[in-house]
């Protein structure tokens, strides 16, 4: 298996200080100690997305108030809810850490129960899904692992071959943080993700989050200045042509 942050405590460490800064490695411990105290307190706050007003997820793991999986979580929940009842794979185990999830769940590195890991370009299930949904994963593609090439390129791929297990109306579904990957910052600027449509939203504030344009998204600072992401792509797709 390809080096990945996930392979040893000393090189998670060191990813994380090389992405968040050292400071996030103290702040980050603190407010997943204190988490049961600060969600009880935090204001209930609510941002549009897609026409539909949405909660904010409050939640002590990885401390869900501080970042964008604020606004990640629920808006997965609400695609899932579209999709009831039908074929829906996860590519990167995250809902399963909020819950009981009925799902197929991929993830090439994290273990967990009933999770399959196996990497997106290899795997061949046996069914087509209605829904393929990937909540802040594919920016890690060939950059937070040590594989040679180039990250955008990999990134194409993966959602190629997220595409290629589509049912004939099947759609994926990715959440991007942006100001993260380089290489996918560009991609989303020159349009080459070739999405049929996407969503914009940055944050304005602690517990604010809003709709935006591509254009000013794409200005927002990773990590500044808020923890995190301080803006988001939700990037839809269909079937690719045969």
């Amino acid at each position: 298996m390809a080096s990945h942050l996930y392979n040893s405590r000393l090189g998670k460490v060191s990813w994380f200080v090389r992405r968040f800064g050292a400071g996030e490695l103290l702040m980050k411990p603190l407010r997943c100690a204190f988490a049961p105290f600060i969600i009880p307190r935090l204001a209930r706050r609510e941002f549009t997305f897609s026409d539909k007003t949405l909660p904010l997820f409050y939640h002590g793991y990885n401390m869900t108030w501080a970042n964008e999986r604020a606004v990640e979580v629920p808006i997965a929940r609400e695609y899932l809810s579209r999709h009831t009842g039908q074929r829906v794979l996860e590519v990167g185990n995250v809902l399963s850490h909020y819950g009981d999830v009925d799902h197929v769940v991929l993830d090439k590195f994290e273990r967990g129960k009933g999770v399959v890991n196996e990497d997106i370009l290899e795997y061949s299930p046996a069914e087509q899904f209605d829904l393929i949904l990937s909540i802040s994963t594919f920016e890690h593609i060939g950059f937070d692992d040590e594989a040679d090439g180039d990250s955008g390129e990999k990134i194409r791929r993966a959602i190629i071959a997220c595409q290629a297990l589509l049912a004939d109306t099947g759609r994926l579904v990715l959440t991007l943080p942006l100001g993260y990957n380089p290489a996918l910052d560009a991609m989303i600027a020159d349009d080459q993700l070739q999405s049929d449509r996407a969503f914009f939203i940055r944050r304005t504030g602690r517990l604010q989050w809003e709709p935006t344009t591509a254009e000013v998204a794409l200005d927002c600072r990773y990590g500044s200045p808020f923890p995190y992401a301080n803006a988001l792509m939700v990037a839809e797709f269909g079937k690719a042509a045969a």
